[in-house]
């Protein structure tokens, strides 16, 4: 089961760089349907109601994930085709790296109305008076934090915890995109989601940003600058996890990231994380190049990681 697991982890990375997401029929997003409907059932101004979604949420996509890894352990060959089709649709590593290039491509060419409305794939920024720097920034900052969070994070768990680590990350990191606000309407009611999700990278994103420093100068970057600045800065951000990753970008890339932040439903002053000059059009490419980098070794450690643990048990 371990060689098998191994082997699917790679294969799922390899899938996800050459064919990118399924083009139709993500489950994913089929997930995010079945969320939404239990939401209009289940929504209530508390935290108990949160838990309870959450928890049936995510529990019973582990469980789904607990099954399919009973079946394929009849079979080295079948536990590798189950994990490498559950990595490849979980990991958003191809999905990202487009819509950075995207991105990266407009603002060169200075198309600033395509770029503002380009912006909402990768985050949920308000871009309707950001300039060009301020577009490079937001793009490079989502870059980072969505390496951690859609390449490194599920590989980790799958590591750890196969086909249900796999799915069951992903189902509480859409959850926290759905619902873990801190919009009055989901205050309460997101609470537990985006916990869960901060407790479940916590690990993942502090290992990203170390591998930030280790694969920076294979894209011309700075290995002692991701690594003095994310020791320096990432605690001041206010997300115990995107502060992480996001500071040792800024060091690597040698800029400046953070500052005013304007979401539809807030605004936040971000502390100011590496020094130097502001991103620009050529750092969105490096950073998509440097989160491509990350994704490739992250899957040869995971792989190596089931490897290892599967010789210690024999």
């Amino acid at each position: 089961m371990r060689a098998g697991r191994a082997v699917g982890l790679v294969l799922g990375v390899a899938a996800d760089a050459a064919l990118g997401d399924p083009r139709r029929g993500h489950p994913v997003a089929a997930f995010g349907r079945v969320a939404q409907t239990a939401e209009r059932v289940l929504h209530r101004d508390s935290r108990s109601a949160g838990v309870l979604y959450t928890g049936l949420l995510v529990g019973g996509t582990a469980a789904l994930g607990v099954v399919a890894e009973r079946v394929a352990r009849r079979s080295p060959v079948l536990d590798a085709v189950t994990t490498a089709l559950t990595t490849w649709v979980v990991l958003g590593g191809a999905s990202l790296a487009d819509e950075g290039t995207a991105m990266g491509r407009l603002l060169d060419a200075g198309d600033l109305d395509g770029a503002r409305g380009r912006l909402a794939h990768l985050c949920g920024r308000e871009a309707a008076h950001l300039d060009e720097q301020g577009l490079a920034r937001a793009t490079v900052e989502s870059i980072a934090e969505n390496t951690s969070d859609a390449v490194v994070a599920p590989l980790v768990w799958g590591a750890i915890a196969g086909v249900p680590g796999l799915l069951g990350y992903r189902a509480a990191n859409t959850l926290d995109a759905m619902v873990g606000h801190r919009s009055p309407h989901y205050l309460r009611f997101g609470w537990a989601a985006a916990r869960l999700d901060d407790a479940l990278n916590l690990a993942p994103a502090r290992l990203s940003a170390m591998l930030t420093a280790a694969c920076a100068p294979v894209v011309g970057g700075s290995a002692s600058g991701a690594w003095r600045t994310w020791r320096r800065d990432a605690a001041a951000h206010p997300s115990p996890n995107a502060g992480q990753i996001e500071a040792a970008f800024a060091g690597a890339l040698q800029i400046r990231l953070g500052g005013r932040t304007v979401y539809g439903h807030t605004t936040e002053q971000r502390p100011i994380m590496g020094e130097g000059r502001t991103a620009d059009a050529g750092d969105v490419t490096r950073g998509v190049e440097l989160s491509r980098v990350i994704g490739s070794v992250t899957g040869v450690l995971a792989a190596a990681a089931v490897v290892a643990r599967g010789a210690r048990g024999r």
